[in-house]
């Protein structure tokens, strides 16, 4: 009897069930990214004032009147002003070439990974893993002090009688890249690799057969199977690099032009949340490619596996 009604109870459950699970993902996209993204539309057709917030309301409501006005001069800003351009182009350089370098290093050190023996591959993917266990703050901080003039990559290099004076790598673009890439690698070697793993090993074994050398069963089957888990690693790390701030203004100078570093400016000196708004508003409509691309991949990836 107990068993009738817990099975009547669950067939009763089981639409709302579907509802909920359903409604779940719904509503933490819109709470977490619909929502927010919504204010900071709305900011960015605002006018700055001296107020708290700083910034002036766009609708108002009187005598059973809706208003609202719209601000775009914040966009003609964006657009007119070499300054953001630049910043928005420094930005999408800085992603594309620590994306393509991580590829670079990646794409190697997760094969060797996947070609490993079975018990080394846990090893290796969590000494991978394991330097992202440590805030990223502590870590850039301590490149400071490698990159630095007397820091241990110059003591280093001077010691070994390379070079006679120490090289000025801290504070420009070079450590940027240094920082970003080593940030960034295991969010392309992780992909890569559990793309690899999968790989049936025969067709090489059959190219081989056939008389194909290494090097050309590996650009012709290899790197053409891996195609998602390219795509996957290089949007891992080219979206959030995009608005990376905390790298460029620790490790970067004067030349480092990024877009979160104009964003925090315009945020906290200046204070004038509306620009500020419209420089996010910008910089996302510029990621909803890569973004496609990425839900694109990961949608194939699902088909595969079905």
């Amino acid at each position: 009897m107990n068993t009738k009604k817990l099975k009547r109870l669950l067939n009763r459950l089981v639409p709302n069930g579907k509802q909920v699970v359903i409604g779940i993902p719904f509503l933490w996209l819109f709470l977490f990214f619909a929502l927010p993204f919504f204010i900071v539309l709305k900011i960015s057709f605002a006018e700055a004032d001296v107020a708290i917030p700083p910034y002036t309301e766009i609708y108002t409501y009187v005598e059973q009147k809706l208003q609202v006005v719209l601000n775009l001069a914040n966009y003609s800003l964006l657009a007119g002003d070499e300054l953001y351009i630049a910043a928005y182009l420094g930005s999408l350089k800085m992603a594309f070439f620590s994306t393509l370098l991580c590829l670079l290093i990646g794409y190697p050190m997760a094969y060797a990974i996947a070609t490993a023996r079975k018990e080394m591959q846990t090893v290796l993917v969590l000494l991978i893993m394991m330097p992202t266990w440590t805030a990223i703050l502590i870590r850039v901080y301590a490149w400071m002090g490698i990159l630095s003039n007397n820091g241990l990559l110059n003591g280093f290099l001077m010691s070994m009688g390379l070079i006679s004076e120490p090289l000025q790598i801290l504070n420009t673009n070079i450590a940027v890249y240094i920082g970003v890439v080593y940030s960034y690698l295991p969010f392309m070697i992780l992909p890569l690799y559990a793309n690899l793993v999968k790989h049936d090993q025969s067709l090489l074994e059959a190219a081989s057969d056939l008389g194909s050398s290494t090097f050309n069963s590996f650009w012709k089957i290899t790197v053409p199977l891996s195609k998602n888990g390219i795509i996957a690693g290089c949007m891992l790390v080219f979206i959030p690099v995009v608005g990376e701030f905390v790298i460029p203004e620790l490790l970067g100078g004067p030349e480092t032009l990024m877009i979160g570093k104009v964003l925090w400016q315009e945020f906290f000196n200046n204070r004038d949340w509306p620009v500020a708004s419209a420089l996010a508003v910008v910089m996302l409509a510029i990621l909803i490619v890569p973004i496609i691309l990425f839900n694109r991949s990961q949608a194939k990836e699902l088909e595969g596996k079905i």
